[in-house]
Parts: structure tokens; C-alpha cells; sequence
């Protein structure tokens, strides 16, 4: 049970990283509205990785208290230990990609942000909320 876990959840990380890699290929490409389709099928991964890194977890504990004065390492088979390793790995390149991602979503929501001030000014009071200056764009003249 705890190989068929391990290959599980290293396929769901596999799957997250492809579409990781596509998304930033499309934000590139300024072709956001993919991105965004996306998003559920990520999160209904990040949950399925979840729920099985769970069950995982739970086989490994069960196995070291059912063998007890021995290490986990002891208990493992290569395949196993090869398994945890690669699940490892992927799960750094996974983490790699996010932060490369997260870059491209600060700068591109930056842009955003000051396209929108410099169509619609606003005056910061204090650190309060900001209100809203008329814009010049939206005067209308009688």
C-alpha cells in the first residue's frame, strides 16, 4: 500500500508541475484567461496530493509502531526509500517552479494595479483607505 501511495502522490506533483509550466509559458503570452481555467484543476490536485501525503504518513507511522526499537530506513524497501527520494525532488522542482511563477503573477499584477491608478487616481488618507479622486477621463462637460 505505501508504494502504491508513493507513486500516487509523486503523479499528482508530476501533473502540478506540467501545468505549472504551461502557466507560466501562457503568462508569457499574455493569454491569462487559461491560466485562470486552470486554477480548479490545481487545486483539486493540491487536495488529492494532500489527502494521499496524509495516507502516506499514516502507513509510515503505523509501520514503525508495528516495528518497534527499528528505523524507518531498516523498514523500507529500496523501492520505497527510491520512491520517497523522487517524491523529494519533484516536490523541490515543483517548489522552484511556484516561486518562478509567483514572480510573473506580482509583476503582471503590479502592471495591472498601476495601469488601474493611472486611469483612476486615488488620494491615500493616512493609512487608511484610499478614496477616489475624479478621474480626468471620466469629466463630463455640458
Amino acid at each position: 500500500m505505501l508504494h502504491h501511495y508513493l507513486q500516487s502522490a509523486t503523479k499528482d506533483i508530476q501533473s502540478l508541475i506540467q501545468l505549472t509550466q504551461t502557466d507560466i509559458v501562457e503568462i508569457k503570452e499574455a493569454r491569462h484567461q487559461h491560466v485562470q481555467e486552470r486554477a480548479k484543476l490545481k487545486n483539486d490536485l493540491i487536495q488529492a496530493f494532500q489527502t494521499k501525503k496524509s495516507l502516506l504518513d499514516n502507513e509510515l507511522v503505523r509501520l514503525v509502531e508495528k516495528n518497534q526499537g527499528k528505523e524507518l530506513s531498516e523498514l523500507l524497501s529500496e523501492e520505497e526509500k527510491d520512491g520517497l527520494g523522487t517524491m523529494k525532488e519533484e516536490l523541490a522542482t515543483l517548489h522552484r517552479l511556484n516561486k518562478e511563477y509567483a514572480k510573473y503573477v506580482v509583476i503582471i499584477s503590479e502592471f495591472y494595479n498601476s495601469l488601474l491608478e493611472s486611469m483612476f487616481p486615488r488620494e491615500m488618507d493616512g493609512y487608511h483607505k484610499s478614496t477616489p479622486k475624479p478621474a480626468s477621463l471620466l469629466k463630463v462637460r455640458a
